[in-house]
Order: C-alpha cells, then sequence, then structure tokens
C-alpha cells in the first residue's frame, strides 16, 4: 500500500476545511435560511456557496500555479540536439546545461493546471445557473426555467457579466491545457486573470458607494489570494518531484507570498472600509465573519514569518528530512482553506453598507460615478485627491522597488548616478498626481483637464521615465538564475528582445502608434468609454502611458532594445510628430462641436462650465504641452549628436595616432592610383 506523501495529505484535507467553514459561516450569518417570498430551495441556498467555494479553489490552483511556473520552477531542458542560439544564450547570461534541474515539477505542475482550468469554467457555469435561481428565487428547473435563465444571460448585467466570465473561462482553460513552455503560459496566465474582471463588477463591488475603488479592490484581492493560497497548494503537489531545488524554490515562492500578503492586506482594508462603514460595523454578523478571516490572515502572516526565518534556512539541499516545513505549510494551507471558506460566507452576507445606487445624484455624479469636486482653484488642483487603489499602489511599488535596486548596488560596490534616481522619484510622484490628484479629479468633468491628463501621461512623464534608465538599473541589480527556472531579470531580458518590442520599438512603428492613438481614442467611442467606466480609464493610462515611453525611448533612450535610429532620422521623426500636436491642438480650438457631446453636454456642473470654450482651453493646452516637451526633446538630440559626433572624432584620432594614420594613408594612396589609372 503506498504511502501519501505529507505534503499532498495536507493538500487532500483543505478543500473540505473550506466547505465546512463557509457552511459554519453561512449558518452563523443566516445567509442560506429560508426566505419568506420566493424562496429558491435548500439546494441553490446551500448548493451556490459551496460551489463558489469550489470554484474559488480552483481558481486558486490555476493562478497560483501558473504563476509558480511562470516565476519559481524550474523548466525541463531543451532536447539536447536542439541547437542554441545566440541571443537565446544572451537572454539565459551565458548558463550552460550543467547544474539545471529535470523539470519534473514543472510538468507536474502543467498537468495539475490543465485539470484545474477545465474545472473552474464549468464550475463558473453551475455557478451561473445557481446564481439565476438565487437572484429570481426560485428552484432549478420547472417549466420555463431555461428561457428565464437565457433573458437572464443576455439582457440584465448580472447575467451578462457571468455569462463573459464564463465564455472567458472556457478560453482560459483551452489555454491551460495547451501550456508547453513559457509562451504559453504567460498566455494562460493572462486570460486566466482576466476571468477575474468582470467578477469584480458584481457583488458587493457593483455597488455605487465607492464603486471604481471596490471593483479595483475585489480584483486586487481575488488575484493576490489565488496567487498566495494556489501557489503554496501547487508547492505542495509539486514537492515530492523537487529535489535539491526545493530549498530554492521554497524561497522564490516566499518572496511571491509576501508580495502577495501586501495585496490581500491592502486590497482587503479598501474592501472593508467600503462596506462597514465604520467601526460598529464589526458588532454585526457580517463584521464578526469578517474579524475571524481578519484572523485567519494575521495568522498567515505569523506562518509567513516562520517560514522565512526558521523553517526555509533549515531545508536540506540534499533531499533529507522537511517534516518540520511541510509541517507547518500544512496547516497554512487548512488556515488558507478556512479562510476562504469564510470569504463565501462573508459575500453571501449582506454588508452594514447597503451597496446600493444612492438616489438624488445629479446628472454630472450619475455619469462619472464620483461626488462633484468643488470648482477648480490653482491650489486645488494640488488639494483634491481620489483614491485609486491601482495607480496609487503603482507608485509606491516603482519608487519603492527603485530605490531598493539603487541600494542593492551601492551594498556591493557599484554606483548609479545620483541625478536618475533624482529623476525617478519625479517621474513616479508626477505620475501619481496626474492619475490621483487634481488633473484625474476634474478630468472625469473637464475637457481643459482631462487633455492636461492626458497630455501629461504621453509626453512629459515618459520623458523622465526613459532619462531614469530603469531597465538598466534592472538588469544590473536583479540576480540571474541557472537552474532552468526565469526570474525578474529573464523575463526582462525576455521581453527586451522579444519580437513585440522589435515591432513597437521600430521608430516608424513607435511614431504612428504615438500620433495615431489620438485621432483613434479621442474621434470614436472610446473616448467617451474612457470617461464612463472605469477599465476604460485604466486603459486610456496605460495605452499612452506606454505608448509615450516607447517613443521617448526611440528618440533619446539608453536603456537596451531595438536598434535606435541615426539622429537624422529622429529628429525628422520628432518634427513630424510636432507638427501633428499642433495641427490637433489647433482643430480642438477650432471645433465647433463637442467631442463626446452626450456626455460633456448633460454634466451640469453647479459652478457652471461652458463646455465649448472648455474644449477650446484642452485644444491649447494640448499644443502648448505638447510642443514645449518636444522643443527639450529636440534640443537634447541636438545635443547628443554633438557628444556622440564628438566621441567619433577622439575614437578616429587615437585609432590615427596608434597606427599612424594607416586609413588616411590609404586612401590618399587609393585616390592616387585613380588620378593615374585615369
Amino acid at each position: 500500500m503506498s504511502v501519501i506523501p505529507a505534503p499532498l495529505r495536507w493538500v487532500l484535507a483543505a478543500l473540505p476545511t473550506a466547505v465546512l467553514a463557509c457552511v459554519l459561516g453561512l449558518a452563523f450569518s443566516g445567509a442560506a435560511a429560508p426566505t419568506l417570498v420566493a424562496d429558491s430551495g435548500a439546494l441553490v441556498r446551500w448548493g451556490l456557496p459551496v460551489v463558489t467555494v469550489l470554484s474559488e479553489a480552483a481558481a486558486a490552483v490555476t493562478l497560483g500555479g501558473l504563476v509558480l511556473m511562470l516565476f519559481a520552477l524550474p523548466r525541463p531542458p531543451e532536447p539536447a540536439g536542439r541547437p542554441t542560439s545566440a541571443r537565446t544564450t544572451e537572454r539565459t547570461g551565458g548558463r550552460s546545461r550543467a547544474g539545471r534541474s529535470d523539470g519534473a515539477a514543472w510538468s507536474l505542475a502543467a498537468r495539475v493546471v490543465a485539470w484545474s482550468g477545465p474545472a473552474w469554467a464549468l464550475l463558473l457555469v453551475a455557478d451561473m445557473v445557481l446564481g439565476y435561481a438565487s437572484v429570481a428565487g426560485r428552484p432549478l428547473g420547472g417549466a420555463g426555467f431555461g428561457d428565464e435563465l437565457a433573458f437572464y444571460l443576455t439582457e440584465i448585467s448580472t447575467g451578462r457579466a457571468a455569462l463573459v466570465t464564463a465564455i472567458i473561462a472556457a478560453l482560459a482553460s483551452v489555454a491551460c491545457v495547451a501550456v508547453a513552455g513559457y509562451g504559453t503560459a504567460m498566455l494562460a496566465a493572462v486570460v486566466s486573470f482576466a476571468v477575474l474582471i468582470p467578477v469584480a463588477t458584481t457583488g458587493h463591488a457593483a455597488g455605487s458607494a465607492n464603486h471604481n475603488l471596490g471593483m479595483t479592490g475585489l480584483f486586487a484581492h481575488l488575484a493576490a489570494v489565488c496567487i498566495w493560497m494556489g501557489g503554496l497548494v501547487v508547492l505542495c503537489i509539486c514537492a515530492p518531484r523537487l529535489g535539491r531545488d526545493l530549498r530554492a524554490v521554497v524561497g522564490r515562492y516566499s518572496t511571491i507570498a509576501i508580495w502577495a500578503f501586501l495585496g490581500v492586506g491592502l486590497s482587503g482594508a479598501a474592501n472593508a472600509w467600503i462596506r462597514l462603514g465604520s467601526p460598529y460595523g464589526f458588532l454585526t454578523d457580517y463584521g464578526l465573519i469578517l474579524l475571524a478571516k481578519i484572523a485567519a490572515f494575521v495568522v498567515l502572516g505569523v506562518f509567513g514569518y516562520l517560514h522565512r526565518q526558521r523553517t526555509i534556512p533549515k531545508l536540506p539541499a540534499d533531499g533529507g528530512s522537511r517534516a518540520v516545513f511541510w509541517r507547518l505549510a500544512g496547516v497554512e494551507v487548512l488556515v488558507m482553506a478556512a479562510a476562504t471558506g469564510l470569504a463565501v460566507a462573508l459575500a453571501s452576507t449582506g454588508p452594514p453598507v447597503a451597496q446600493v445606487p444612492v438616489e438624488g445624484q445629479s446628472p454630472a455624479e450619475v455619469l462619472s460615478q464620483y461626488p462633484v469636486p468643488p470648482a477648480p482653484t490653482f491650489a486645488r488642483w494640488f488639494t483634491e485627491w481620489t483614491p485609486d487603489l491601482l495607480f496609487g499602489t503603482l507608485s509606491v511599488v516603482l519608487a519603492v522597488q527603485y530605490l531598493r535596486w539603487v541600494w542593492r548596488l551601492r551594498r556591493r560596490g557599484d554606483s548609479w548616478p545620483v541625478h536618475r534616481t533624482v529623476v525617478w522619484v519625479v517621474a513616479v510622484a508626477v505620475f501619481a498626481w496626474v492619475t490621483c490628484g487634481g488633473p484625474t479629479v476634474y478630468g472625469r468633468i473637464m475637457f481643459s483637464a482631462h487633455m492636461l491628463e492626458h497630455m501629461s501621461l504621453v509626453m512629459v512623464i515618459p520623458i523622465l521615465f526613459v532619462l531614469a534608465a530603469p531597465v538598466t538599473l534592472a538588469l544590473r541589480a536583479l540576480p540571474g538564475r541557472t537552474d532552468g527556472s526565469r526570474g525578474p531579470r529573464e523575463w526582462l531580458l525576455a521581453l527586451v528582445h522579444s519580437r513585440a518590442a522589435r515591432i513597437f520599438g521600430n521608430p516608424v512603428v513607435a511614431a504612428v502608434n504615438f500620433v495615431g492613438s489620438l485621432i483613434l481614442f479621442y474621434f470614436t467611442p472610446l473616448f467617451e468609454l474612457a470617461l464612463t467606466t472605469h477599465l476604460g480609464h485604466i486603459g486610456m493610462v496605460v495605452h499612452f502611458s506606454l505608448a509615450g515611453y516607447m517613443f521617448v525611448n526611440v528618440l533619446i533612450g539608453i536603456d537596451p532594445g531595438p536598434a535606435r535610429p541615426s539622429y537624422p532620422l529622429r529628429l525628422v521623426l520628432l518634427f513630424a510628430t510636432m507638427a501633428f500636436h499642433a495641427f490637433f491642438g489647433v482643430a480642438l480650438i477650432s471645433m465647433t462641436s463637442l467631442l463626446a457631446a452626450d456626455y460633456f453636454g448633460a454634466l451640469g456642473l453647479p459652478w457652471g462650465v461652458d463646455a465649448l470654450a472648455d474644449q477650446e482651453t484642452g485644444g491649447e493646452i494640448t499644443w502648448g504641452i505638447g510642443e514645449v516637451p518636444s522643443l527639450i526633446l529636440a534640443v537634447s538630440l541636438a545635443v547628443a549628436w554633438a557628444k556622440d559626433d564628438a566621441r567619433t572624432a577622439k575614437r578616429l584620432d587615437r585609432a590615427a595616432d596608434r597606427d599612424d594614420d594607416a586609413d588616411l594613408k590609404a586612401y590618399n594612396a587609393m585616390l592616387e592610383r585613380m588620378s593615374r589609372d585615369g
């Protein structure tokens, strides 16, 4: 009789633990109790949360397993007879096959994901059907149930979100089954994380109170929990195949878990703030279940600390006893499972602050989904802020991580220019202000403020980011790997040398994307989509920030990447974009009709704004902010061109001194022969 390895025993006990915690939470809050009117029956009332637990467990295994494959587990080596290209050697840092893992754990993780992905998709379908039965208050089946379900999935917003979730999950399941290498694993991860987007738009996060913060917080919470819990579960499953790689892989997972822990804590605090309303909310059934979940979170934090400080350093590298580590990891899996069950019970329980549409809102509040700020003044551009969990957290992470890399270089005796560090900190501060401060607060309701936000993202901030050379710093500070796994440094090198980077880094493509995006964005429904939806706003910020960075990097970048054109061609591209920005700004000034007229024309701001005059001001801002940075770029290019010519001249002079002007003498001799032969 075979003995089940200790790690797998803990995993097998996790699912019943999660279901039991969910059932106990529902029994405590009464969320699964029969309703007096339109009761859906015990099967739906208890079956829906249980299916949700199973669905979230499958999601965690899928997402956590993919992240572990991408960032922690060594991949199987290439076949021995397969030639290695020079580019591959460059990406791997010149490592050889010696010392590489056999990749058995990576292959096992791929098989686990190939099963969990389709299971997740099927469970989401079951969750969709049970969800309709719960909302409609009727048992499963019966006359007309199928027609009603179809109407719910196609005509009701909650049903459409569930249907979109199931469709994306089906695509993700296909990608999970097809995982064969890093490229397909990354594709599967992207599609799988996309499943969480429509999920974040439903449930308690769909309420109008702090709607956008709630959606971002829920998405971040789900993603972080899945990475944290699913990564540990897949690590336990793959542990028997890791052998000597166990200590290294566990250490990498521990680093991933720290980031996930911080993400869970921050997003959980944001969600709790929205739903509790005040400390008295903890005294409700919802608050008490939340306290139990917080207690589990704190216990998991203690376990993580003990892992890093005590058990990981004691893990033998020669395959010896690991019982202490797995006992602690096993208990951690069970606590995570219990927390997952409590989370599902919490989602089924009504929060103290009801997440329902607020009545009596002004047209501007309805359209922008935010309270109307006071009339703009110079001071309020810097004092009015909006909580944005995504871009606010990103700003802090960018600043802290850059400073950590600089500190790492200095600790080992290397230097990094101080002015680049200062430029990076300024760039991050400006980015935080643009995405969370006055430009965003007023950019939702004023075209001129929106253009200030937009042009800062596409013209000003990219110059600062490029001058700070973050890729060069990261490649110097990040450690490399030689065991066949990919860490941040390997992924960064793969991105820099990828086909996508070569395409979008092409000077012509970068310039066309830079200027063409303006036309495509402002003269199509994309503009109004960015104004009226949170996802559209995020897409706008991400796209134009990257478009600006790619274009500026072609002109003045020093980071490694695609080959940059000659200085004359760079100036031609720059002057062409300057002319286009001037044309675009003048066009906005001259327009007699509103862009996004259904939006800006219906705001009815209490402090009075002439929308057409404000659009004219936006055109002036577009022209001004577009030209001033362009002139700075032109001067920088001219200076760089002159310095490059000077360096070339010095190099030629040194070469002439070494070989006594051999090239010049050969050239003169050639001219003499030509004149003599002629």
